[in-house]
């Protein structure tokens, strides 16, 4: 079938729907999943380079951050040999890959799309259990990569058809998208699907080969996900499963002169060093290598004095404490004008304190755990920074229990500039800071080296207009929280040290993984 014909056949995107948990049938869904999921942990995964299982007998064990005791999934762990194999065999999959049609790459993702929705319960269940969402992160994390596996697979057929070109007299012109080569996948583990799953579509769907090094946080949902496309029909040997040591493995995979392009979501230092890794010519490298970086934030959202105090309050507590704040979206700041500071803080501390913690499988609990055991130590160095530089409203402790539990916490009175107003915290940590009025405001959500996500709660609409102008972010909202994007509807991606703009989920995003090659022929 042509790629037109399979366009038309496939309709027109539309976002896959959240699940809805207070329907009893669902629920028992979730729980049901989670037994099975539960009664599949200690398995032992392999690594997969050239379409073949490698085992090295070194380990990487994945753990459950609600009990610690728990390991989710036993990893054999690539080495600087294998990671070296895995591009080259990736080089040379590549040239027959990329000759496979269009029509025929987009409806393995089309299948695997299907897959997942069959399975969408076992597969959030996955995700609770490895980095702690609760079921409607998790649910939302799986329902995003169904979304990715649909659009990317419409915008591969869409860029896959004949371009418009300006006529020329005596020629045939065309132009014609074509793949770059190989690319090393690095994402993380807070969308451990989501987002691994976008940068590896994205990639594959338009003809490239991938190597994938998933993070050690979250290396089985990324295995997981991998399984559904080899039942979808993906060759084996197109993704290379390259699980490994960021600091060895990682800088190998970037390094080798085969690679072509480099996906990578996580924090700004790590980023950086990709980039700087990726700018290195390599001896028998012939291409300037291309890189995808999505890094950090330190979103603010901005509370006017004409706001809706109660729905500011509501979306600064969805944005900040979703997924115990561990979202590059996530507001970590709230700058609110003088003329209603302390109302709404009151409002604030009221709101947060209803929040319920707990191990991330249980319904009940608005938030789980956070990642691991040196996370949590960092956020707990952060909250005693806090309370010496600010005002601790509520939070600031560590929960009983095994897990990872960290109070929902909010630090008042943080002084522009300071440590908690500029450095990403990635946890559940809000900093709220007073301004003297809008343009203030304005002034200090913009004065960091960030500019991912915000949002602004005002009712003048002068304002929100000014906002959009200055409020220097790729992701910008009114009178609603500041996390959330979706797919076709919210292009994702950020300015400054939030990374190269990338806009994941956008019609732009899948010609990040092409190049463009004119063909002009004269013709009597």
């Amino acid at each position: 079938m042509a790629t037109t014909e399979v366009l038309v056949s496939r309709g027109e995107f539309t976002n896959e729907p959240f699940t809805d948990f207070s329907n009893p049938q669902n629920r028992a869904a979730m729980q049901a999943a989670l037994a099975k999921v539960k009664s599949q942990f200690n398995t032992t995964y392999p690594l997969w380079i050239g379409g073949q299982k490698v085992e090295t007998g070194e380990w990487l064990k994945s753990t459950n951050p609600s009990k610690p005791d728990e390991v989710v999934g036993i990893f054999h762990k690539a080495n600087l040999d294998i990671a070296n194999r895995a591009v080259e065999l990736a080089h040379q999959r590549f040239q027959t890959w990329q000759r496979v049609p269009a029509a025929e790459r987009s409806e393995i993702m089309f299948r695997a799309a299907d897959i997942l929705r069959k399975r969408k319960f076992e597969y959030s269940a996955w995700v609770s259990y490895e980095v702690g969402k609760t079921w409607p992160e998790a649910d939302a994390d799986i329902a995003e990569t169904i979304d990715f596996l649909e659009f990317y697979g419409r915008e591969s057929l869409r860029v896959a058809q004949p371009q418009p070109l300006n006529p020329m007299k005596g020629e045939k012109n065309y132009l014609v998208y074509i793949p770059l080569g190989v690319g090393v996948v690095i994402p993380p583990w807070n969308f451990p699907c989501a987002i691994m799953a976008g940068l590896v579509v994205a990639a594959v769907v338009t003809g490239n080969t991938v190597v994938l090094k998933p993070s050690s946080d979250s290396p089985t949902i990324a295995y997981k996900f991998l399984e559904a496309l080899w039942e979808a029909g993906l060759p084996k040997d197109v993704i290379q499963f390259c699980p490994g040591p960021g600091a060895t493995v990682g800088d190998t995979l970037v390094a080798h002169p085969k690679t072509r392009f480099v996906g990578f979501t996580g924090s700004k230092e790590a980023g950086l060093h990709i980039q700087e890794q990726a700018s290195k010519t390599q001896p028998g490298q012939i291409w300037i290598k291309r890189t995808v970086l999505e890094m950090g934030g330190k979103d603010a959202i901005i509370v006017d004095d004409e706001a809706d105090l109660d729905a500011a309050v509501e979306g600064v507590t969805l944005s900040a404490f979703g997924y115990q704040g561990q979202k590059c979206s996530a507001c970590s700041r709230a700058i609110v004008t003088e003329k209603v500071y302390n109302s709404f803080l009151d409002k604030l501390k009221v709101r947060v304190e209803k929040i319920k913690v707990g191990p991330a499988d249980d319904p009940n609990n608005f938030m789980g755990p956070v990642i691991n055991k040196g996370s949590m130590t960092d956020i707990l160095k952060y909250i005693e920074h806090g309370k010496k530089d600010g005002r601790l409203l509520t939070g600031g402790n560590r929960l009983p229990g095994d897990g990872y539990f960290l109070e929902p916490t909010v630090i008042a009175d943080i002084a522009p500039k300071s440590k908690l107003e500029q450095e990403e915290i990635f946890g559940p940590v809000l900093a709220v800071t007073k301004a003297r009025d809008f343009d203030h405001a304005l002034e200090i959500a913009n004065d960091t080296e960030f500019g991912l996500t915000g949002a602004v709660y005002t009712k003048n609409p002068k304002k929100l207009e000014k906002a959009a102008t200055e409020f220097h972010v790729g992701n910008l909202y009114f009178n609603r929280k500041c996390t959330g994007a979706m797919v076709g509807a919210h292009p994702f991606g950020g300015f400054n040290m939030s990374g190269t703009d990338s806009k994941t989920g956008g019609k732009e995003y899948v010609m990040l993984f092409l190049q463009a090659k004119t063909v002009a022929e004269k013709v009597s």
